[in-house]
């Protein structure tokens, strides 16, 4: 593995003791990959960005690059930022104001002959589109051309691995996600190898090709994206990733596979049930070979329910957000059961409003029953 943390935690003093800011944190990335660690406020995701750079030692565990061990903290090994060859992208982009766009990418290429600096210059400027403004100063940038001069910066060095700190974060929405496909093929066009920090799950899913989501210092899940959304490890990562909730359920063996009642009734398209009778995804832990009916907690994402006028089932609209091209539906089922549901924007139904659902879910996610009504 290219990047590979093994078993990392760090902790900052406190007034009263020492706060456990990243506990047993361990994943590998191969070189070229892009990896994006995301999560709610606070819960570690940039402290082990900056354990990997350099700027935080380790409590424990161990960090190499490129097969060179660069922290060991049962060794009391710690090779400082600059020795690490790594670059890094922040998110206030931190451009010298009195400097030329062209000056702002060499400035870590001092050691260069002239020549050799200026094509290395001309040739990032060219790879992230804005060779064109090579003797502009910042201020004559947009924010988002700003942020590609950091990115070009960062790169001009040839870093072994690049790290980024929410470069998009003070970005409107519609730029950062334009930037978000722009940097991707950018680190990929270069071969970088990159650890992206974000809190915006869309823009994690647009750049990674892992992606992890932590929680109180912990790493719950590191997988492709389509993993993580589809078959979230922890009960917690199904409930951070998109729009969704639990409903209670349960599980019946049948002749041939099993299936899930629900509120909604029976939920069709069990294609991963049917085709592993013996597995029951994901926490569950109910057993083909156990005749009895097991209670679990199955997810419904917001994609997952049907809007169909004639559907058996009826939802009452509680509350609805309008999206341009779609509505997010509140629902709540007569038995007082939530639901979320992503409606067409052409299905402009008032709050208070019945409407038909029906489920149909692709990927059944199933995780222990927690307190509640039976179904």
């Amino acid at each position: 593995m290219f990047l590979a943390l093994e078993q990392v935690g760090l902790r900052y003093p406190q007034t009263s003791g020492r706060r456990d800011a990243v506990i047993s944190v361990s994943m590998a990335l191969e070189q070229g990959q892009i990896g994006v660690l995301i999560g709610p406020s606070g819960c570690g995701k940039t402290s082990l960005l900056r354990a990997v750079a350099g700027l935080e030692r380790l409590h424990s565990g161990r960090i190499s690059v490129a097969g060179d061990c660069v922290a060991d903290a049962e060794q009391g090994l710690h090779l400082p930022p600059e020795a690490r060859r790594i670059g890094m992208v922040f998110q206030d982009y931190a451009l010298f104001p009195h400097l030329t766009i062209a000056q702002n990418v060499a400035f870590g290429l001092k050691h260069l002959p002239r020549a050799e600096r200026a094509a290395r210059v001309q040739d990032m400027l060219e790879l992230v589109g804005l060779a064109h403004a090579a003797q502009r100063a910042p201020h004559q940038l947009s924010g988002g051309q700003q942020q590609r001069v950091a990115l070009a910066r960062a790169l001009a060095p040839a870093p072994r691995l690049l790290l980024l700190d929410e470069p998009f974060s003070s970005l409107d929405v519609d730029l950062r996600e334009r930037l978000s496909q722009e940097l991707r093929a950018i680190l990929k066009q270069a071969g970088t190898t990159a650890l992206f920090v974000t809190h915006d799950q869309a823009e994690a899913f647009a750049i990674g090709d892992s992606v992890g989501v932590m929680h109180q210092g912990r790493l719950e899940q590191w997988d492709a994206a389509y993993t993580v959304y589809h078959r979230p490890a922890t009960r917690f990562v199904a409930e951070f990733i998109g729009h969704g909730v639990f409903v209670p359920a349960r599980v019946e063996a049948l002749e041939q596979g099993r299936r899930v009642v629900t509120p909604l009734g029976e939920v069709t398209g069990l294609a991963d049930l049917r085709q592993a009778p013996d597995y029951c995804p994901l926490g569950c832990e109910c057993h083909l070979n156990d005749p009895a009916p097991q209670a679990c907690d199955l997810l419904l994402r917001a994609d997952d329910i049907v809007h169909d006028d004639d559907a058996p089932t009826k939802a009452r609209i509680e509350r609805k957000v309008f999206r341009g091209s779609e509505f997010l539906y509140t629902l709540s089922l007569a038995g007082g059961e939530q639901l979320l549901a992503l409606v067409p924007s052409h299905h402009d139904h008032k709050v208070g409003d019945w409407i038909g659902i029906r489920a149909e879910v692709d990927h059944v996610v199933t995780f222990a029953r927690t307190p509640a009504t039976p179904v």
